[in-house]
């Protein structure tokens, strides 16, 4: 698998492509020296999300990935002070090192509803759906209407 990632990341450039990897480990990554080297010298574009939980690791990080220490200041900034009224998360992209930012994606509350994972919020949500009859999709838009104006009712 490690040669064949090796040939797709090094043809897909040639086509003018991106080959993208997702993981929740740069540990996926780095335990292949074919795969490292593939997918680090072939990957111009870098997102990185919450990497604080690698804040006593982030050397060997910003090393293997070529970080420059404003980008290292950049990505253990990450989420570090959300608006608390607001629901959404930073993401840090980097452009062939040229360029760098940290940005705030934040979906609608409909679209939050429907793929949180935080329990007491999926409990509330199958609660309402089931006084509506199972109907999943209006207890998401009546929820997220609920949390827009207190004042309405869920029902």
């Amino acid at each position: 698998m490690a040669d064949y990632i090796k040939y797709l990341y090094k043809t897909v450039r040639k086509y003018f492509g991106e080959a993208i990897v997702v993981t929740q480990e740069v540990e996926d990554i780095i335990s292949s020296p074919i795969v490292k080297e593939s997918i680090i010298n072939n990957s111009d574009c870098k997102i990185l999300l919450d990497r604080r939980k690698y804040f006593n690791k982030f050397d060997s990080i910003q090393n293997l990935l070529g970080l420059t220490d404003k980008e290292r200041l950049q990505i253990l900034s990450i989420n570090m002070a959300n608006h608390p009224g607001r629901k959404y998360k930073e993401v840090f992209f980097s452009l062939g090192g040229t360029q760098s930012a940290v940005y705030a994606t934040e979906v609608s509350l409909e679209e939050y509803y429907t793929f949180t994972t935080e329990e007491s919020e999926k409990m509330e949500l199958f609660a309402l759906a089931e006084k509506l009859g199972g109907n999943l999709e209006l207890a998401i838009k009546r929820l997220a209407e609920s949390k827009r104006n207190p004042q309405s009712s869920t029902t």
